[in-house]
């Protein structure tokens, strides 16, 4: 049984978090890069089939920060979130062009088990698996090998506690994982998804679902996560952006219009575009 004492060991340190860097384009991107970036988009596009989705697209995210990504519905976010960790692949027809780089990895020619546990994703709707909470958390670490009960206790107990839910479910570790909340279930997907040390975490819409109690939870959460993980997260919320983002991207029809620091991009856009976007003209 999980107890709550120092035996528990946590996830290993990370660096100490990085200042955000311009993206590619950015005037002076390149004298100002003292690190390198954690996610390298380079000149890609993605199709389904002869349906162009993402054109060209080019930006670097900087280690240990939050990005968001906005735009309108069917602009391609959530076709670009999930290029980094190659989920599109799963849809016939799809084909790429250009680079996507996590770290030193090639994203198009990884090996996907080793890609997708560096590049972690939390999906808009909670979605637990129908089992115990317990076996919820280290799915992934039985996937990949690790059988040592102790290891397995010790793990879990880390990542619900960085997940922000081991004192809400500590005493109830074997009961179903579906008789949580809403948001719980939500925090514990992120915490399965922290189980298996990744280096990025993707979210696509994480509180689209829940209501504003539980939402406001998981925003704390992230602003917490970024001082140990690189973080990506598709908002239509301009409000959840501003209020958690160090860097925002806008997209519209498959193109990057703009991507600075958000406080510039939501306060003096350089895009007419994006004014228009963020001010609700359109969109």
């Amino acid at each position: 049984m999980l107890t709550d004492t120092p035996a528990a060991r946590p996830l290993p340190a990370r660096p100490a978090p990085s200042p955000p860097r311009p993206a590619v384009g950015d005037p002076g991107a390149r004298a100002a890069r003292t690190v390198p970036p954690a996610l390298v988009v380079d000149d890609f596009s993605l199709s389904y089939g002869t349906q162009p989705a993402l054109k060209r697209v080019s930006l670097e995210v900087p280690p240990h920060s939050v990005t968001a990504i906005i735009g309108p519905s069917g602009c391609g976010k959530s076709t670009l979130l999930r290029a980094f960790n190659r989920m599109n692949d799963l849809i016939p027809g799809v084909r790429t062009t250009g680079e996507i780089r996590v770290a030193d990895l090639d994203v198009r020619t990884a090996d996907v088990v080793d890609l997708r546990r560096r590049v972690g994703m939390v999906f808009q709707r909670p979605n637990p698996f129908p089992k115990s909470i317990f076996e919820n958390v280290v799915f992934g670490l039985r996937m990949l090998g690790l059988k040592d009960r102790a290891e397995l206790e010790a793990r879990a107990e880390a990542s619900l506690r960085h997940a922000a839910l081991w004192d809400e479910v500590r005493d109830r570790l074997e009961r179903s994982a579906l008789q949580l909340s809403g948001g719980q279930q939500q925090r514990l997907c992120i915490a399965r998804c922290l189980a298996v040390e990744p280096e990025v975490i993707l979210m696509d819409e994480p509180a689209s679902a829940l209501d504003p109690t539980a939402t406001a939870r998981i925003e704390e959460l992230v602003l917490d996560l970024k001082a140990s993980y690189t973080i990506v997260v598709v908002t239509h919320n301009m409000q959840q952006a501003a209020r958690i983002s160090d860097r925002t991207a806008f997209l519209l029809n498959g193109e990057l219009i703009e991507y600075d620091e958000t406080g510039r991009l939501f306060t003096s856009p350089s895009q007419k575009l994006t004014e228009d976007y963020i001010t609700g003209r359109f969109g």
